[in-house]
């Protein structure tokens, strides 16, 4: 292999991981609110959105809460409104979480809590 196909192969490797980590990073930038925190919002009426597939909400969920799969986040954002209204969101290992919180932050979305993974409830 020429120094030139070298040298294109492992900035390609370098974009992609940059791509990736950055993905990562952005799920994991979101503090996490504590377990009595969450407790008490959705007692105040906050709702409880669970992020994982329909699949794995239907196998075991928390009490109350809705199912909005973070792969049909953007087309059933509307379930969630108003914007101003506390969400508490979740999912399996907390990374669908954040991703989840950053998403409804560009869509306008104000008083976000991220859960992290549902063991943590």
């Amino acid at each position: 292999m020429n120094r030139y196909l070298k040298s294109s192969a492992w900035f390609a490797v370098a974009i992609a991981a940059f791509v990736v980590m950055r993905s990562f990073g952005a799920a994991a930038s979101q503090p996490r609110v504590p377990s009595e925190t969450a407790h008490q919002l959705v007692a105040g009426g906050a709702k409880l959105v669970d992020v994982r597939t329909r699949a794995e909400f239907e196998s075991k969920h928390l009490p109350n809460a809705i199912n909005v799969p973070l792969q049909e986040l953007a087309d059933r954002v509307s379930l969630l409104e108003p914007k101003d209204q506390p969400l508490v969101i979740y999912c399996r290992s907390g990374h669908r979480s954040g991703l989840a919180v950053t998403q409804l932050k560009q869509a306008g979305f104000t008083r976000l809590y991220d859960l992290g993974p549902m063991t943590a409830w």
